[in-house]
């Protein structure tokens, strides 16, 4: 089986009490649940039996133990975690309205995470092929973007899998939405891209979205999952386009609905292997991406996102 390396951000989610404009008695909470989207991904491939290792940096503080522990005890692989004492980890605090669509309140910069550089690699980490997911979190600041652009140049010259998944948090950027030219940069990086509608709408700006797509895939990329909530999921490769209907679920957070997808598209491309032509089999794919969205759909009706991933026990639960 390919192992999946993910790296990025992990921050501790602080869940709000509160569910749209509904009121509780007395002051509102929040809850504290480790998450942050590389690191979702991380747990979502361990929690479906992947051999799952995550890179980034945590500060020294309470969060970072947390995190830490977390991750080691859904059997995330935390070797290449290192710890800093020179900024804190993040946070993110987290609304939902009645849907169980969310909102976050970054307290990032300054964080952990964004201090990781090449020099803390564990030696020989591409030694040999793996799935290597990235998001463009660690593309806001200039210095962990340049790690990140490095990482997936180095990765893919490995012989790895590149997955990038667009994840925009535009109140991350300086300028207060994602600068679209080194986004795209990182896009054109990956062999595996998912982004939601709203991404891909947010992206192309004022090309046509075929001629767009047209684009990554020329730049290299074998394959183009495109998310919409609920509605269908749409699948770009060269060889193929079609469609999947994920179950229709009631959602109480969706915070961890697209990593969980991703997760399980990746568990299953990593029990499959990379060296073939898996992006050109339409059947399979279908397969694979009926899998990721039944992974999704768990993870949206629980709070919180690691304890909201599914495990392969789970997912007979939505057949």
């Amino acid at each position: 089986m390919t192992p999946v390396i993910a790296f990025g951000e992990a921050l501790v989610d602080m869940l709000s009490s509160r569910l749209g404009e509904q009121a509780t008695e007395g002051p509102e909470t929040f809850t504290p649940y480790a998450g942050g989207a590389p690191a979702n991904v991380a747990v979502a491939c361990a929690r479906l039996g992947v051999p799952s290792r995550f890179l980034g940096m945590l500060g020294e503080d309470h969060f970072g133990d947390f995190l830490a522990d977390e991750l080691a005890a859904h059997g995330v692989d935390t070797s290449g975690v290192i710890r800093t004492r020179q900024a804190r980890t993040a946070l993110a605090f987290v609304s939902r309205d009645a849907l169980g669509e969310r909102t976050f309140d970054f307290y990032r910069p300054p964080a952990a995470d964004l201090l990781y550089r090449l020099e803390h690699l564990p030696t020989g980490v591409f030694s040999s092929p793996a799935i290597v997911h990235l998001c463009t979190n660690s593309m806001t600041e200039e210095a962990i973007a340049d790690t990140t652009l490095a990482m997936a140049d180095m990765a893919a010259r490995a012989g790895c899998l590149v997955s990038v998944d667009a994840n925009l948090r535009h109140n991350l950027w300086l300028d207060g939405y994602a600068d679209i030219t080194l986004v795209t940069r990182l896009l054109d990086k990956a062999g595996l891209l998912k982004l939601s509608r709203d991404e891909l709408d947010f992206l192309r700006a004022d090309h046509p979205v075929d001629a767009w797509l047209a684009e990554r895939l020329a730049a290299g990329v074998k394959l183009i999952v495109i998310t919409d909530g609920a509605a269908e999921v749409e699948v770009r490769s060269i060889a193929t386009t079609f469609r999947v209907a994920p179950p229709k679920v009631q959602a109480v957070d969706t915070t961890a609905g697209g990593d969980a997808f991703i997760g399980g598209l990746l568990t299953m491309i990593a029990e499959t292997g990379i060296e073939d032509d898996w992006h050109r089999d339409e059947q399979r794919l279908r397969r694979f991406v009926d899998v990721a969205c039944r992974c999704g759909a768990h993870a949206v009706t629980r709070p919180g996102a690691y304890s909201a991933l599914p495990t392969r026990a789970d997912l007979g639960e939505l057949r």
